[in-house]
């Protein structure tokens, strides 16, 4: 196939095609020319790399000061393919400084098979267990190597790269796969350090089997079968993207494991998301404390996948922090965005609550977000902007819904609101603007939630095409892309039917990239 070389080139980033050796130079911020980051749609503090496609998160890790972000990245283009990992850092999970692709897609020299670097995760190879660090650590990468070879179809093992430069430069392990089970779908890894067991743990899916297996290691290059889980919840969709994770209980001592995966939608099959279980794992394998429950979803909106947690952060932060891809499998091919498609979530600290219906995952922004804001517009003056942060207090009264709309312009709005008959809270994108780029866009996402003491809390952060919002102080999550033609992008409360009240904060939020 013949292949278009893309502006990533310009940019001085490494081509993955046919790459041996996986050993990259260093890209500084001042080779992305100015004009990028100011693009329509582009976010403004949310992550996406200067140009060309990316997906889902990948070793997401903390180390000597820098927080890692890689993630699925097309080196040659604006479409899935050509998987390798693209690399930035940040001091404060806010601002990034783009890296040269770190891990890239190779070719056999002698088979001539092709290999994509599929989903994983890094950790830190503390006391070099692996015997690959020149000192007394360093970085270690776990990733689905994803096969074409040639007469034979496609595979997927689990191959290791490591780095000695903190992450600046990568080398292949020499006897990759460390694991093969010789299937067609096995992939995803998430590894992480068993204190309790002293050995490594790799978590793993088989997708189409809707299985979770475990591994363990005293090296990361030689793996044990140990157990496995599932079917279980929601399987509508194959599994991906497996992460574990231990969360104490909030107000208490209590600790619990979260088991999420990526997969079914909430709100419909037509859609892919996230669902999670909570349970206990002692350091063998996963039990869910009720194995006849209802499906737990992490995010409620289309647009949060493949959502995973921050290896070895520094001891000072006692949340788990989470990074979704914030787009959707369905449409995500065909969003009307340029060079660049694809952007992650913002930063998300994760907890476990006590709720009426049990215990839930929350999630709420990181709160460095806050140093973004740049003006704090005073209610009731006109509120508008494409980059904003919104606080609002929402006590329904005799009104029968209530809610907000943002980005209006002319007959174009989305819409946040509650309704009371039916105690939900919703989003609603079907008059949000450019919809027609695939038939299932526009629509309406809904969620039950109840109100605490008469009042619905909406924490919203709008970035040109992306909202997040978290309700109640993160019991519920929606997070939703959209794209407006026009450029009024007012902000207005509404309510029908009856009286409702609000209580309205609000901030511009200034770029990361200017």
């Amino acid at each position: 196939m013949t292949m278009k070389l893309s502006k990533i080139a310009v940019l001085g980033f490494v081509l993955g095609l046919g790459c041996t050796s996986c050993s990259v130079k260093k890209q500084t911020e001042s080779a992305i020319p100015t004009s990028y980051y100011q693009e329509r749609y582009r976010p403004q503090f949310h992550f996406s790399p200067a140009v060309n496609w990316s997906n889902d998160p990948n070793g997401l890790v903390y180390y000597d000061g820098e927080y890692h972000i890689f993630y699925q990245y097309n080196p040659h283009g604006s479409t899935w393919g050509h998987m390798s990992w693209g690399h930035a850092v940040s001091r404060d999970l806010i601002h990034w400084e783009h890296l040269p692709v770190a891990i890239a897609e190779y070719n056999d020299p002698v088979t001539g098979d092709s290999t994509m670097i599929f989903s994983g995760n890094v950790v830190v190879d503390k006391n070099n267990s692996s015997g690959l660090c020149k000192g007394k650590d360093c970085l270690v990468a776990i990733y689905t190597s994803h096969v074409h070879a040639h007469g034979e179809g496609k595979r997927q093992h689990q191959s290791l790269a490591f780095s000695n430069d903190h992450g600046r430069t990568w080398e292949r392990y020499a006897k990759n796969p460390i694991l093969d089970i010789q299937r067609k779908d096995f992939r995803d890894p998430k590894v992480f350090w068993s204190e309790k067991k002293q050995n490594w743990v790799m978590a793993v899916v088989i997708p189409d089997r809707f299985k979770v297996q475990f591994y363990q290691s005293k090296n990361l290059t030689v793996w044990k079968f140990m157990s496995d889980f599932g079917p279980l919840g929601d399987t509508t969709k194959i599994w991906e993207c497996p992460d574990i994770y231990e969360l104490t209980v909030e107000n208490s001592v209590q600790r619990k494991w979260i088991l999420s995966l990526s997969g079914s939608h909430p709100q419909g099959p037509e859609f892919v998301g996230m669902q999670y279980f909570i349970g206990q794992f002692d350091g063998t394998k996963f039990i869910a404390d009720d194995s006849k429950q209802q499906p737990l979803y992490v995010d409620y909106g289309k647009d949060f996948y493949a959502g995973i947690v921050y290896n070895n952060l520094p001891k000072e932060r006692d949340h788990a922090i989470m990074i979704g891809w914030s787009q959707n499998w369905t449409y995500a091919r065909e969003t009307p965005t340029a060079p660049w498609r694809g952007a992650m979530s913002i930063p998300r600290e994760l907890s476990l609550r006590q709720t009426s219906e049990g215990l839930a995952l929350t999630q709420e922004p990181i709160a460095k977000l806050s140093s973004l804001r740049d003006k704090e517009i005073i209610s009731p003056v006109k509120i508008s902007g494409t980059a904003l942060e919104l606080v609002i207090d929402l006590e329904l009264g005799s009104a029968k819904e209530a809610g907000i709309k943002v980005l209006k312009s002319g007959d174009e709005e989305t819409i946040i609101g509650y309704t009371a008959q039916t105690g939900e809270l919703f989003l609603d994108r079907t008059r949000s603007g450019n919809t027609s780029f695939n038939k299932d866009f526009a629509g309406i996402d809904r969620v039950k939630l109840k109100p605490i003491q008469g009042k619905i809390n909406l924490h919203i952060f709008i970035d040109n095409s992306i909202i997040e919002v978290f309700a109640n102080h993160g019991e519920r999550t929606f997070s939703d892309n959209v794209y407006p033609t026009r450029n009024e992008a007012l902000v207005e409360t509404y309510s029908t039917d009856g009286e409702a009240s609000f209580n309205v904060k609000a901030w511009t939020m200034k770029s990361v990239w200017r």
